[in-house]
């Protein structure tokens, strides 16, 4: 085996790859080969053995790289196990490496925060022992003081940390650092398929791989509905519950949001207001399409002692230690949970103390942080206040108090099965950011989580006129039309669709190129909204426009009240306009939403050939993962009449909006703001997330055009969805 020095030129390195896509690439492989390296490794009974030592000896990338690259690492970097046999691995895995990635020895970094956390068990971001080992982690990636020294540090931590745990870290790191903003990084899909996926089709998918040649493999599909029959009602809403973009979307909003680490990382404009809102709009949705389906809306969980009719059962597998992550029955209760094996100690009565504190200084008006000081719970950061400390986020001004509400929730839920590990059980998909949504029990826990804070904005004055109205602007019409060809306007089409995803780098022995799993999910024809707006100011104004959707009845087809309606009004778009003297007429496709991001980044390769060439493309492609997947956009609606929506416009008045920061919604990462905010920068509307339907309203108002009808800046129009049971694929 070649001995590595300190001193890469000799290498060649400087003239194979410019620093950039050394960079890149570099740390893309190792986001990928913490498993994928695997596939060169030793097989047993589909676990993953052989670690990351595989690829620091030359295991091939051709999914990523679309060639042969290995990164060379010193001697002193081998675990135990790959030291004695380096030669031989190296002669295995490297002699045709058409780029070679040599990486400088470090002192070996102390990785005893990590002790405890077995290196082929599950990982949680709810668990608090594997939550303070993240910090560490993120801080140890965060402190390197160039690219390289990141490299030589992440290589060594590689095949010494849990791959979940490194995987987190280290995204988690190269989003924040401003050296490696411009890295790729590769979808979770792809190197945790088992995290998304039926793992049916895992044994088809191997052999498609390793016996058929790239140009003659078939496409394996993974059937809906996998996880229950139609005798369960709650299936009716699998198709939302178990999306693949959906459950991405819950993963890369706490990767770009994380609870704890450095305060570079966690301490960002208004965190615990966006953990308010991104999950009070999960709910919202939900609920939209829990009554396209004839079900009720969410029974929230406030009574934390009686039993759970909602059962669920998985049917995933954990490819870190082949284990399945385990199901729920029917009608079984909350238990204290002692689990000695991560240290998870928790009991019920802990959940309901918390909640009453956090109501009672709701109620009071203030939290205490922990040196007893009033922080008082005020319209204009009250809400960010509550975030934090209703999230348990290390920016909590006192935990002591009002403890670890949210996350003590999901793990007493996620180790209901087994609490006190007498039967040596891993924790279910509660206890896991990318699989918790899958559950329908998540909705009626987040919909608890949502009332607290709900009642925090019932007791905030409601809106004055001044806050409401813009004046000299009058909506005079809001629209929706389907951009193909005589169609009727304020009919919206949703149907199946089938797409693919190229699941080759989270394989066992992924074979070289690619193998592709197809998959259903909902789906809707582009549109596009249409809004005109008169100014008769006689000047230029700017304004934001503010679309809305809302159910009008509920599963039964009762009329909602507004008191009712406020509450499930789902954001589709805002964006900044620009009115001239007289009529505009605004126009705003589909897939321009502030809320969504595009199919080919939610399930973006990473590669030389699935890289985009255009500087624009290529700049929207990095980091910009964080968004609502743009096909669930549309609630499911109905077939045959469909179902009725109002959609809601309102223009408010620029100046009372503005952050007073440079905007540019095409730039980089800027489309899907509303969920995700903006990087690096401030949340780009000074207005209240949830804006103007986060306040309850007075007593007067018992419609939505009794809110309209005040002020002239809004409009409503009725909306039918109608949904096709038939699938496309994607083309």
């Amino acid at each position: 085996m070649h001995r590595r020095s300190s001193s890469v030129s000799q290498f060649g390195y400087k003239k194979q790859l410019s620093s950039v896509s050394v960079k890149s690439v570099t740390l893309c492989k190792l986001f990928s080969d913490d498993l994928e390296c695997n596939r060169v490794g030793y097989h047993d009974g589909g676990i993953k053995l052989a670690g990351a030592a595989a690829a620091s000896f030359g295991a091939h990338v051709p999914a990523e790289n679309d060639g042969k690259t290995v990164i060379d690492v010193p001697d002193d970097f081998l675990t135990d196990r790959y030291r004695p046999i380096g030669a031989d691995l190296q002669s295995r895995f490297s002699n045709d490496a058409e780029q070679r990635i040599p990486v400088r020895s470090v002192s070996p970094p102390d990785l005893s925060f990590a002790d405890g956390i077995d290196r082929r068990g599950a990982f949680s971001l709810f668990i608090l022992k594997h939550r303070d080992a993240a910090a560490a982690l993120i801080n140890l990636f965060m402190s390197q003081p160039d690219v390289q020294s990141l490299m030589s540090v992440a290589t060594f931590c590689r095949d010494r940390l849990n791959p979940v745990l490194f995987q987190y870290g280290l995204a988690v790191a190269i989003q924040h650092r401003p050296d490696t903003k411009d890295v790729n990084i590769p979808s979770i899909v792809s190197l945790f398929p088992d995290q998304f996926v039926d793992p049916a089709v895992f044994p088809k998918l191997r052999e498609e791989g390793s016996v058929v040649q790239q140009a003659n493999r078939m496409v394996i599909d993974i059937k809906q509905n996998f996880t229950a029959s139609d005798r369960e009602e709650e299936q009716r809403m699998a198709y939302f519950r178990e999306d693949i973009g959906v459950n991405m979307h819950h993963w890369h909003w706490h990767l770009v949001y994380p609870g704890d680490g450095p305060d570079s990382v966690v301490k960002k404009d208004r965190r615990g207001e966006l953990f308010f809102y991104m999950h009070s709009q999960l709910i919202a949705r939900y609920n939209m399409d829990r009554f396209c389906n004839q079900l009720a809306s969410v029974k929230n969980f406030t009574n934390f002692r009686e039993t759970i009719p909602e059962a669920y059962f998985p049917k995933m597998l954990r490819s870190s230690n082949n284990r399945s992550y385990p199901g729920r029955h029917r009608n079984i209760a909350l238990q204290d949970v002692n689990r000695i094996d991560n240290g998870t100690i928790v009991q019920v009565n802990d959940l309901e103390r918390w909640r009453d504190r956090i109501l009672e200084a709701i109620d009071q008006g203030f939290v205490l942080d922990n040196s007893g000081n009033r922080i008082p719970l005020d319209e204009q950061k009250g809400i960010d206040v509550l975030g934090d400390v209703v999230e348990a986020s290390k920016l909590s001004p006192n935990q002591r108090l009002y403890g670890s509400l949210h996350n003590m929730g999901h793990n007493l839920i996620a180790y209901i099965h087994d609490p006190d590990y007498r039967y040596l059980e891993d924790y279910g998909v509660m206890g896991d950011v990318t699989t918790a949504m899958r559950d329908p029990f998540f909705y009626r826990w987040h919909g608890m989580i949502d009332g607290i804070f709900r009642r925090f904005k019932d007791q905030l004055t409601p809106y004055p006129a001044d806050q409401l109205q813009f004046p000299g602007v009058t909506v005079n019409s809001v629209s929706v039309q389907l951009t193909r060809a005589n169609t009727p306007a304020n009919v919206l089409l949703t149907y199946w669709q089938k797409s693919q995803v190229d699941l080759a780098s989270g394989l066992d022995f992924g074979p070289e190129g690619n193998v592709f799993a197809s998959f259903t999910h909902l789906q809707h024809a582009p549109f596009s909204f249409r809004v005109e707006v008169n100014n008769d100011s006689g000047a230029v104004k700017q304004g934001t426009l503010r679309i809305w959707l809302a159910p009008k009845v509920d599963e039964r087809g009762t009329p909602l009240t507004f008191r009712e309606q406020r509450q499930y009004f789902t954001e589709m778009d805002t964006s900044t306009v620009t009115l001239n003297p007289g009529v505009n007429t605004i126009v705003r496709r589909s897939d321009q939403s502030s809320v969504t991001i595009p199919y080919e980044r939610t399930f973006r390769a990473v590669g030389t050939a699935a890289t985009p060439k255009d500087e624009n493309a290529l700049a929207q492609f990095r980091f910009c993962g964080c968004g609502w997947p743009q096909h669930m956009l549309v609630p499911k609606g109905a077939p045959g009449p469909g179902v009725q929506f109002d959609i809601f416009a309102m223009v408010s008045d620029f100046s009372q909006d503005t952050v007073n920061q440079e905007f540019d919604p095409n730039a980089p990462c800027n489309d899907s703001h509303s969920f995700c905010g903006l990087r690096d920068k401030l949340y780009p509307d000074k207005r209240a997330m949830g804006y103007p339907f986060d306040r309850s309203t007075p007593a007067t108002i018992a419609t939505l055009q009794d809110f309209i009808s005040p002020n002239s800046n809004m409009k409503t129009n009725t909306v039918q969805i109608k949904f096709s049971n038939t699938v496309i694929a994607r083309t």
